[in-house]
C-alpha cells in the first residue's frame, strides 16, 4: 500500500491514511473540548466506544455530504468571507448528534460552535502541515 498514489497524471494521498488523520484530529479536538466544557459529553458508560463512532460518523459525513454542503452554500461563504464555513461543520456535529441520540450529546449550541471552529482549524493544520507538504515532497522527487 503506498501513501501517495498517482490518479489520471494527479497525485492523491491515500484514502485510507487521510482518513486516519483526520480520525486522529477530530479525536483530540473532542478530548479537548470534553474535559473544558460539562455540557459536551460522550456516553459515560462507554466514552471510548461512543466516541470513536463519533469521530467515524463525522468524517464519514464529511467525507459525503459536506462537499455537497459546500457546493449549495458557495455564495453565502462568499459574502461572509469564509466565516460561514464553521456553520457546516455545526451542521455536521448537531447530525452526528442525532444519529447517535443520547450517546453523543451537544446540549449548548456556542459549544457545539466551538467545537465546530476546532475541527475547521484542525482540517487546515492537517491539510497544510500534512498532507500537502507530503505531496510537494513526492512531486520533487519524480
Amino acid at each position: 500500500m503506498r501513501l501517495v498514489k498517482k490518479v489520471k497524471g494527479k497525485l492523491q494521498i491515500n484514502q485510507l491514511f487521510e482518513w486516519f488523520l483526520y480520525l486522529l484530529s477530530y479525536t483530540l479536538v473532542f478530548l479537548g473540548v470534553s474535559t473544558f466544557f460539562e455540557s459536551f459529553y460522550i456516553d459515560l458508560s462507554h466514552p471510548y466506544i461512543y466516541g470513536f463512532v463519533a469521530v467515524l460518523i463525522i468524517v464519514f459525513l464529511n467525507k459525503t455530504i459536506k462537499p455537497l454542503l459546500i457546493t449549495l452554500t458557495i455564495p453565502i461563504t462568499g459574502l461572509t468571507l469564509g466565516l460561514f464555513y464553521p456553520c457546516i461543520n455545526l451542521f455536521i456535529l448537531k447530525l452526528t448528534d442525532w444519529i447517535l441520540g443520547s450517546h453523543f450529546n451537544l446540549e449548548n449550541l456556542w459549544v457545539a460552535f466551538i467545537i465546530a471552529i476546532l475541527i475547521s482549524v484542525m482540517n487546515a493544520l492537517v491539510d497544510v502541515f500534512i498532507l500537502k507538504p507530503i505531496l510537494r515532497k513526492v512531486k520533487a522527487h519524480e
